[in-house]
């Protein structure tokens, strides 16, 4: 039987990031978390998970929808772009599980995967083509995304259309193979 020590080796010393959060806020995380945006534990304990989102946006909107899908099932995945403490930003592979459907962010555990090597981002984006660059990853329609992000989905089409010429490639498939970074 694992003892107490044994299973806080285990959370300090896994290989991909770790962290619990009460409404959104660090209560702990381990090591590979914390070097993984740039900090020591003991900085990131007690501050908000939004100091490592682009923009405060970023965290509202993908926060709404986690809300959404973890009241329903108790788990969220997703691969977003996160923000390292000197500013570049890279792609992250998030999976959370919360104590309480009816409370998702009482209390949460979360595994961060840095995924750059992968899915490196090449092209400065904003902070609507990147949450408009995540669902089309996810495999989200225009009319998805615009009803996700409440927005039109002619409005999805021009971003997506930018995104197109930012990244250079010429169809809707290309870009998002780009964006999942298998080209």
């Amino acid at each position: 039987m694992l003892s107490d020590d044994d299973l806080l080796l285990a959370f300090d010393l896994a290989p991909v990031g770790l962290c619990v959060s009460r409404e959104r806020v660090i209560q702990r995380c381990n090591e590979t978390f914390a070097s993984m945006f740039g900090y020591t534990a003991g900085e990131l304990t007690g501050r908000s998970l939004s100091m490592l989102y682009p923009s405060s946006d970023e965290f509202e909107h993908i926060g709404e929808r986690g809300l959404v899908i973890m009241r329903d099932s108790g788990r969220y995945t997703d691969e977003r772009i996160m923000r390292h403490r000197d500013g570049h930003l890279f792609w992250c592979h998030v999976a959370g599980r919360s104590l309480d459907r009816d409370n998702p962010f009482g209390c949460a555990v979360c595994m961060f995967e840095d995924i750059s090597a992968r899915r490196p981002v090449t092209t400065p984006l904003t902070t609507r083509e990147r949450e408009i660059a995540q669902l089309l990853v996810d495999g989200k329609t225009s009319k998805q995304v615009a009803r996700l992000l409440g927005i039109s989905p002619r409005t999805v089409d021009a971003h997506r259309a930018r995104l197109l010429r930012k990244l250079k490639v010429n169809t809707p498939t290309e870009l998002v193979a780009r964006l999942a970074g298998l080209t």
